[in-house]
Parts: C-alpha cells; structure tokens; sequence
C-alpha cells in the first residue's frame, strides 16, 4: 500500500504539470526516490534518475493510535474468525524539487503546493485509478521549523533541496488471515448424575 499510495500521487501531480506546462519531453516530471540521492550518478546507464525532477520521499511512517480497531474478531452469522485488527498508517513525504534551475525550482514547488491546495482527499469513487483497496487518502501540510528541516536534511545526508512535507492519512495494511475461527454454541446439554448415598 506504501507504494500503490506514493505512486498514485506521483501521478495525479504529473497530470496536473502536464495540464500546467504542457507534456514534457523528458519524462515524469514527479519520480519516486530516495531525496538523499540527489546528487548521486546510476552507476550503470552514468546518469541521474533524479536529476531535473520532483522527488516524492518516504521519510516517515507513524501508526494511527487513534483509529486502532480493539477488537481481534470479525463475527459472521455461522462462526466468529479471531484476526489482528487493521493496521492505521500515516505517512510523511517529502517532495523535493531537483532542477538545475533554481528559479524553476521555486515555481515547481508553487505548483505542487497549490495543486494539494485544490485538491488534498482521494477516494477511489473521485479517482477510479486509485487502488481499490486504499479507501481514501488525506494530503495535509505538515510544516517543520528550522530545527526540524535542519534535522531532516542532516539525517537524509544531502544537501537541502527546496522541499514541502505532507502528511498522507489513512493508509490501512490488512493482511486479512485468521488467526482461528469457531462456532457459536447453539445449544448446551447438562448431564445429570445421581449420587447414590454413602452407606457405612
């Protein structure tokens, strides 16, 4: 689900340049990678995947406490299946923007940050080429202060790019196996036994 949701975004922000500036003759202008490998060359094709685009980053991932299903059983009307209760996830991308020009880069990151002001919930009946099994996602902002970009950057090991931070709700991972399964009582039989009296 981590990439279904990710690349799905990817892609809504790629329709939305292209309606913005026109195709682009170089490829997606919105990639998933690493924003750490910025400045890093494919040792193989010598060149960089990244370079000249807009970085969709992983860069955290918290469980949704508040949302946590308690119960470890689904009830049907034969049985009742024991199973773990879904797992709530929230997201935290990255978006940086690599151009070479700086000026550019500043106007990519207004584009993006205008497209999630226009449009920040999905749901598959909105967006029929969302994953069937994502119900729906939140794009909120999620703003650092300096200490926090300063820290990030620092973990990532790169050099600061400009960059927003989103924080993407509700990403649900269900693997949907029973633990166990039983049956109702349907009808309970009492056995009685007569004690026969102690003689001496």
């Amino acid at each position: 689900m981590l990439k279904e949701s990710l690349q799905f975004l990817a892609d809504e922000l790629n329709k939305y340049f292209t309606q913005r500036l026109g195709a682009s003759s170089d490829g997606d202008r919105i990639v998933l990678g690493n924003a750490a490998r910025a400045y890093d060359t494919d040792t193989l094709t010598g060149s960089d995947p990244i370079a000249n685009r807009a970085v969709l980053s992983l860069v955290n991932v918290e469980e949704d406490r508040v949302s946590k299903q308690q119960e470890n059983y689904v009830k049907s009307i034969v049985s009742t299946r024991y199973k773990n209760p879904p797992l709530f996830l929230n997201l935290y991308m990255l978006v940086s923007v690599n151009r070479n020009n700086y000026g550019q880069s500043l106007s990519w990151l207004s584009h993006i940050l205008q497209f999630f002001q226009f449009q920040n919930v999905f749901t598959p009946i909105t967006h029929p080429s969302l994953d069937s099994r994502i119900l729906k996602l939140i794009v909120e902002l999620h703003s650092l202060n300096f200490e926090q970009i300063n820290h990030l950057w620092s973990t990532l090991g790169g050099k600061y790019l400009p960059s927003v931070m989103y924080k993407i709700r509700q990403i649900t991972l269900d693997e949907d196996l029973m633990v166990s399964e039983s049956g109702f009582i349907k009808e309970i039989q009492l056995n009685e036994q007569v004690k026969q009296p102690v003689t001496e």
